[in-house]
């Protein structure tokens, strides 16, 4: 079983910088991806970023250029560098880990852009 935990959520006002981070322990598989989604108020869950243990990186469109994500040299460790924050970027960001059929989320951490 594979467990979840995020941070670095919180206020940031618009053009602000924020990281959000994610750890997986448990029975974590060496060929695994892990990233972030995020659902604001009345919408749907969406992604945000995506890297696999090869180093691969997908984007939503609408943090292209803005969001980065990376990994530390263990695998186990996902960082989300936020930049130019703006208000529609508001949502409960949650973490993912996907190998193979398993699948597991984080409980989710709130970021708020607003001035």
């Amino acid at each position: 079983q594979v467990q979840l935990v995020e941070s670095g959520g919180g206020l940031v006002q618009p053009g602000g910088s924020l990281r959000l981070s994610c750890t997986a322990s448990g029975s974590i598989f060496s060929i695994n991806a892990m990233g972030w989604y995020r659902q604001g108020s009345e919408k749907e869950r969406e992604l945000v970023a995506v890297i696999t243990t090869a180093g691969s990186t997908s984007y939503g469109d609408s943090v292209k250029g803005r969001f980065t994500i990376s990994r530390d040299n263990a695998g186990k460790t996902v960082y989300l560098h936020m930049n130019n924050l703006k208000p529609e970027d508001t949502a409960v960001y949650y973490c993912n880990y996907q190998a193979g059929y398993v699948g597991v989320w984080g409980q989710g951490t709130l970021v708020t852009v607003s001035s």
